[in-house]
């Protein structure tokens, strides 16, 4: 029988992240693809690793057990924890503000311990069981999910890793005296990020032997640089038109959509006549703002849409002639990666993840700027808009780095190595 690995997302409950981008439980079954976990399944299968993604959500009542039909693996829907309904319906969801009558200050201890009830203990430890996983991975150990993880696994007398993908802070005031408790629990942590590392040892004292810097995967053979023309037949963009090119999930602030814009501004006022183009792909919380403003510029189109057939978004990301990635807070980023592999060279703000990604700035495909830096932004995608020549040059780096360090085939290598602990 092959080895499996338990992949538990972070959050409360599903709806709250799928919700706005308009992905029902069905849709995520059938069509969704990605994330950072359905690379790690991906990766893992090459590797001959089994898994299993549960997630916890109040939509399928009582559960279910599926199988996500893009990458093959066990889906088990678990509902959350009874006590978890009531108490963040009653939760308060605005700031104390000085009051302190009882009511407000139950209210805001619910506020607190609902993110603990969401996550139903017995019930994952149970399917880790029946699902025979060798290993339970959560995404974030810095969030009350990781905390009920680890107590599941003892439940189960399985091992609990955790991976980062930007979670971190804590939002919990019972997480400051837990979280030290669990992480000494854990079997170990997989962080991608240099700056995460040296982070999580200077807080936790987590020692360094314990965590594993593994890269997020992407799969080169889907990402790659030949679907160029059928994205720009897809866009209805000529061969001539210069193409930049986002994709992700449109939060203004967090995804640094209001700095792109405002760079995008000053790029078409200086070089009037060109057929500069922008496109932004992607669906969210702040699709409508990034709508109403990209209609008073020039030269953006918006695809508000969250593309779930892989191919389509590889060739949407392939038709560019270079993506720009000014995020303002990430974990360890994919977008990024994906572009790389088809062949883009990037701009992108130096927002975690990014400095490991493009360790090489330019012999690494890439062009790092200070994030928050509008001017910056600009000045950097400015000067590739006006060098055909260093784009095609850093597309080729770009390409060259996806395929040596985040292959799907060698990333699953190392997951495997660290999630059953075999020997290297």
């Amino acid at each position: 029988m092959s080895p499996r690995v338990a992949i538990v997302p972070w959050g409360d409950v599903f709806e709250d992240w799928l919700d706005p981008l308009g992905v029902t439980p069905e849709r995520f079954r059938d069509e969704l693809t990605g994330s950072w976990m359905f690379g790690y399944a991906d990766a893992l299968r090459t590797a001959g690793v089994q898994t299993t993604i549960v997630c916890v959500t109040s939509r399928v009542n009582g559960g279910a057990a599926w199988t996500h039909r893009p990458t093959g693996a066990s889906l088990r829907l678990l509902p959350p924890a009874a006590a978890y309904g009531p108490a963040s319906r009653w939760m308060l969801r605005e700031r104390v503000a000085g009051r302190r009558d009882p009511a407000t200050l139950a209210r805001a201890a619910a506020r607190h311990l609902a993110p603990y009830l969401a996550t139903p203990v017995l019930r994952l430890a149970r399917v880790v069981r029946e699902e025979g996983c060798d290993a339970v991975l959560c995404q974030e150990y810095e969030t009350p999910r990781f905390d009920a993880c680890v107590l599941a696994g003892l439940v189960a007398r399985t091992p609990v890793f955790a991976c980062f993908q930007g979670g971190d802070y804590q939002d919990s005031r019972l997480e400051r005296p837990l979280r030290p408790l669990t992480l000494r629990r854990a079997d170990r942590l997989i962080v991608a990020t240099s700056s995460e590392i040296a982070r999580v040892h200077e807080r936790y004292g987590f020692p360094a032997s314990r965590i594993a810097q593994i890269f997020n995967p992407v799969d080169t053979s889907l990402w790659r640089p030949d679907r160029r023309a059928a994205g720009r037949a897809r866009l209805g963009v000529r061969e001539d038109a210069v193409l930049v090119l986002w994709h992700g999930q449109m939060q203004m602030w967090r995804k640094g959509l209001d700095l792109l814009l405002q760079a995008w501004d000053e790029i078409q006022r200086a070089r009037p006549g060109r057929d500069l183009r922008l496109v932004l792909v992607g669906r969210g919380a702040d699709a409508a703002e990034v709508r109403a403003r990209a209609a008073a510029l020039a030269g953006v189109a918006v695809l508000d849409a969250w593309v779930d057939d892989r191919v389509e978004l590889a060739e949407l990301v392939a038709a560019g002639d270079v993506y720009v990635f000014p995020s303002r807070h990430e974990g360890f980023p994919v977008a990024p990666i994906e572009a790389m592999a088809c062949g883009l060279p990037v701009v992108a703000s130096d927002v975690h993840g990014v400095p490991d990604i493009l360790a090489g700035g330019p012999e690494h495909g890439g062009l790092v700027v200070r994030r928050d830096d509008g001017a910056a932004l600009a000045a950097a995608l400015g000067a590739l808009l006006d060098d055909p020549a260093r784009r095609i040059e850093l597309g080729r780096r770009a390409r060259a780095r996806a395929e040596s360090a985040f292959a799907v085939d060698a990333v699953g290598a190392q997951l495997r190595r660290v999630l059953l602990r075999e020997a290297a």
